[in-house]
């Protein structure tokens, strides 16, 4: 298990976190957040209490899958704590009777109260989507990109599950294989090179990633549907023919353009350059149009 220790800030107090790199998770210190929420001067007494209280209300689960961390106390030396991920911290806010928690559980209500009409109606979680993308300051055209290739792998997610594959470890798996067919890397390891962590992966890509990812998932949806597999096993052979489709284009456009497609810029990165040069444009427009009033 791999952690990086990190300090979060909250109303000027500090909250310990901890990356868990393999399972793509925060992990958070359990007293820090009780501290913060209850102004308690005894953060562990209070907890210590809250978890007998979870265990008689039957929240099993939830108390035998708290883990403990190494974290940097007080006194500088690193000692063992409880932590939570982010659904078990919220799951345990809920028992907390705080004013601070409150915003969050309404946010969770919202949250569920949205999730429950999307499920009557699906259309309403496309324009969700869409809604969440441009405010996040996509272009119009990369999320309409965007919402294409979530319709593809959804199309081979489908086609998986009547090949008997599993989902969860099983589909990571056959991504990776996609993956490192057309692009050389797992998805760990282009997230690492974009410098990314629980972000996700495509919400980072460039116009070009971006379609070669689909064309990839596109081209071993239909080898699947053409070849038949039987299984895990021999969908693995399907998914790296379909990378490979992306792969033998990735590297036809390289040599064609002397660039290499795949990036280390992630979203932010990639955005900034559309507006500088957006705003390059519009200055030499301005510049046109001065010396023709001139």
């Amino acid at each position: 298990m791999s952690e990086q220790e990190k300090i979060q800030i909250f109303e000027d107090q500090k909250i310990r976190t901890a990356w868990d790199e393999d399972k793509e998770e925060w992990y958070f210190s359990v007293v820090d957040v009780i501290r913060v929420l209850t102004g308690s001067e005894n953060p562990r007494r209070y907890w210590s209490d809250l978890k007998r209280k979870l265990k008689a209300e039957g929240a099993v689960e939830l108390y035998e899958k708290i883990v403990q961390f190494k974290m940097t106390a007080p006194d500088g030396k690193m000692r063992l704590t409880d932590v939570a991920n982010t659904e078990q911290l919220l799951r345990i806010m809920q028992s907390v009777p705080s004013p601070k928690a409150e915003p969050i559980r309404a946010w969770l209500a919202e949250v569920g109260r949205e999730r429950i009409e999307e499920t009557i109606d699906p259309e309403q979680a496309i324009d969700r989507a869409l809604e969440t993308y441009l405010k996040k300051g996509y272009d119009p055209d990369w999320v309409h990109q965007r919402l294409l290739s979530i319709r593809i792998r959804n199309e081979l997610t489908d086609e998986w599950q009547k090949r008997g594959v599993e989902k969860g470890r099983e589909f990571a798996i056959l991504t990776d294989e996609i993956s490192r067919a057309w692009s050389g890397m797992t998805t760990r390891q282009y997230k690492n090179l974009k410098g990314l962590k629980k972000e996700n992966l495509r919400d980072n890509m460039s116009d070009t990633e971006l379609v070669l990812t689909m064309l990839a998932e596109a081209s071993t949806r239909d080898i699947s549907k053409a070849s038949k597999p039987v299984g895990f096993d021999e969908s693995v052979k399907v998914a790296k023919r379909g990378g490979n489709v992306a792969n033998v284009a990735r590297q036809q456009l390289e040599a064609e353009t002397g660039q290499p497609v795949i990036t280390s810029q992630n979203a932010a990165q990639l955005n900034a350059v559309v507006t500088e040069m957006i705003e390059a444009s519009a200055q030499a427009v301005d510049s046109q149009d001065d010396s023709k009033s001139k």
